[in-house]
């Protein structure tokens, strides 16, 4: 029998020190444990078929599909590393020769001495080619390979934490479910929320930059910019960078169009950098996001841009979450929490609005 009397505040002075104790444990880990409940959310589908067609081994298949996810980050990687390597040497030498050149010493001119000594102290530190650039990365090796080993670390526990919640994440759901405070089935129905507001992001995040390299390569054809194929590889990985963006390449490359004396081509790329690649991520990345989570597309946009600032590159996906988040209490509250007599309709606009309710426990612990 459970006990009526008031909980002691001991007690819940104590339950608060543990929370605490509990967030400083995990706080350094919350953008890898967040990158692996997204992945998992995304790739949950696939576990469960491939555990049925494996008769049930989910190790196996969580195994399975953690390899995936490293070949697949470890993919374009390579792609970069091959593209860098067969068009890396020539795209150097182009922008040194570009740098070099009578037409970009004439616009150098023209500037004011301040940005004059500037533009001249980085010509002069530019290579000559790619061994040169390699070179130059070396001289900078140890602040470099720190960051390296930072990442690959915390990719490490990435990689970790996604083969336990493919293996176990369901056991944890429960777990999860039948610890919370909430009604059974509110926090399982949160977490639904999660997955699919998290596939959403991902998959607008992978299209937005694939459109925007494309637009982008259209726009290096028609300007006539050499290597343009690289210039669109490094424009699709740019993209995902939210502080630089996808137009910056093209910027960057009708800056060297202007260098070497084609200023019209230089002014077309320009304005189709800003206008088409820029306004891509702005207008397909809120529209495919929406339809995940089926609220406004102007609240979207706004979250996208609100989560960017207080976060940083990860704000991209808390942002939509915390929405998703607060709409789906708010919609729980009217349901399961308001009398009956003044209970207002579900609130409009959230994933799964008029699905019914989960179903009670029986005794045993199952669904009806």
């Amino acid at each position: 029998m459970t006990s009526e009397q008031p909980v002691p505040r001991f007690f819940l002075f104590l339950m608060a020190i543990a929370m605490l104790l509990v967030g400083a444990v995990f706080l350094p880990l919350a953008s890898e444990l967040l990158i692996a409940c997204v992945l998992a959310s995304v790739l949950w589908p696939l576990r469960q078929w491939l555990t049925r067609t494996l008769r049930g081994r989910r190790g196996v298949a969580a195994g399975v599909l953690t390899t995936g996810v490293v070949l697949v980050l470890l993919g374009p990687i390579a792609a970069a590393a091959t593209f860098i390597i067969r068009d890396g040497s020539d795209g150097v030498a182009f922008v040194y020769r570009t740098a070099h050149g009578e037409e970009a010493a004439k616009l150098i001119a023209e500037l004011p001495a301040s940005a004059r000594n500037v533009a001249l102290d980085a010509i002069d530190r530019l290579p000559r080619d790619l061994g040169e650039a390699i070179g130059q990365l070396g001289d900078r090796g140890t602040r470099a390979a720190a960051a390296l080993g930072a990442a690959g670390v915390g990719a490490t526990l990435m990689i970790v934490a996604l083969f336990f919640l493919l293996h176990s994440g369901d056991q944890l759901v429960s777990w999860l479910d039948s610890v919370s405070p909430l009604p059974r089935g509110s926090t399982r129905e949160l977490l639904g929320m999660f997955g699919r507001v998290s596939y959403a992001v991902l998959v607008s995040a992978v299209v937005t930059a694939a459109v925007q390299a494309a637009a982008a390569l259209v726009g290096y054809f028609i300007a006539q910019v050499p290597n343009p194929f690289f210039f669109a590889t490094v424009t699709f990985f740019v993209a995902f960078v939210p502080a630089i963006g996808a137009a910056s390449v093209c910027l960057v490359a009708a800056a060297l169009l202007l260098a070497t004396g084609h200023p019209y081509p230089a002014l077309f790329l320009a304005i189709w950098g800003v206008v088409v690649v820029g306004l891509v991520d702005n207008v397909i990345k809120p529209l495919l996001i929406k339809r995940g989570m089926e609220i406004h597309g102007g609240v979207v946009f706004f979250s996208l841009l609100g989560g960017l600032a207080a976060f940083g590159a990860i704000g991209l996906l808390i942002g939509p979450l915390a929405v998703a988040f607060f709409l789906a209490l708010l919609r729980m509250y009217h349901r399961d929490f308001t009398p009956g007599e003044s209970r207002v309709p579900a609130v409009p606009g959230l994933p799964a609005t008029d699905a019914a309710p989960p179903a009670p426990a029986s005794a045993s612990g199952q669904t009806a």
